[in-house]
């Protein structure tokens, strides 16, 4: 893969002309940024910005002032190649608190193992319905320890306004969830992104991710994506690596929260 050429195709398709994400999202360019602004259970977010050292001050407060006066949460999402170089200074000097990093990674889904198979007595099965949906929320709040109240919400509205987007797979054992991830399709782009892939403590060090990641991959292959794309955690990253993922950047989330209000 040419990383550089690579990067260059994700930056303009995945952030610079990112499509809607889920019913009632709208993405608008203004300020130099790119930013998704929708309803309450839609993911509010700078995705991406092309700003310098005079420019980026006055654009962070312009979306400070936009998502305020929505009185909404967003995210700045911000990649290491983002200028101006002390962007993410900027972000905190401005109230934004930075959640852990993330790698960005990429593989060409041809280039890609997709024999990994799960081990004897787990089934990987795909779920397109709220069971579902339910099922990977509880592994995720049981995995991650945080509350996938919000993430269920969204899901249900990407599953009500656009299934077609997404696959939530499960592993089953003894008809019980014991991992959970999704696989969302990005049309018009060429990616489609794997999120999640929590696996309970117990049945960890079995193949059941690499095998989630072979099972998605045979997804994305039979819809026609070219490439597939994670935001890599430190435990996620090795494994993607040896399965023939690149990393092409690290990207970290600045959230800003509006002020409480004042009590009575």
């Amino acid at each position: 893969m040419d990383t550089d050429a690579t990067l260059a195709v994700f930056d303009q398709r995945m952030r610079q002309d990112a499509a809607p994400d889920g019913p009632g999202a709208v993405v608008e360019r203004v300020d130099g940024v790119v930013r998704q602004t929708g309803g309450q259970h839609t993911w509010n977010a700078v995705l991406w910005s092309g700003l310098d050292e005079d420019t980026a001050d006055a654009a962070i407060a312009a979306q400070v002032r936009h998502f305020g006066s929505l009185g909404v949460e967003f995210e700045w999402k911000h990649y290491s190649y983002d200028r101006p170089a002390d962007l993410g200074d900027r972000l905190r000097a401005a109230g934004f608190v930075p959640e852990p990093a993330e790698t960005l990674m990429v593989a060409e889904v041809g280039e890609l193992p997709t024999e990994a198979e799960p081990p004897t007595g787990v089934s990987l099965v795909p779920m397109t319905d709220e069971a579902g949906i339910d099922l990977a929320i509880a592994v995720h709040e049981q995995v991650f320890g945080t509350d996938g109240s919000a993430l269920r919400q969204r899901l249900l509205g990407q599953l009500a306004g656009d299934p077609e987007s997404f696959v939530v797979v499960l592993a089953m054992a003894g008809g019980q969830p014991v991992c959970a991830s999704r696989l969302e399709f990005y049309p018009g782009t060429g990616f489609a992104g794997l999120w999640g892939g929590g696996t309970l403590p117990e049945w960890r060090g079995r193949g059941i991710y690499r095998a989630m990641v072979a099972h998605r991959a045979r997804l994305a292959a039979e819809r026609g994506y070219r490439y597939l794309q994670v935001d890599a955690s430190d435990q996620s990253r090795p494994i993607l690596g040896r399965l023939g993922f690149a990393a092409l950047a690290t990207t970290t989330p600045y959230l800003w929260q509006p002020p409480a209000p004042p009590s009575s």
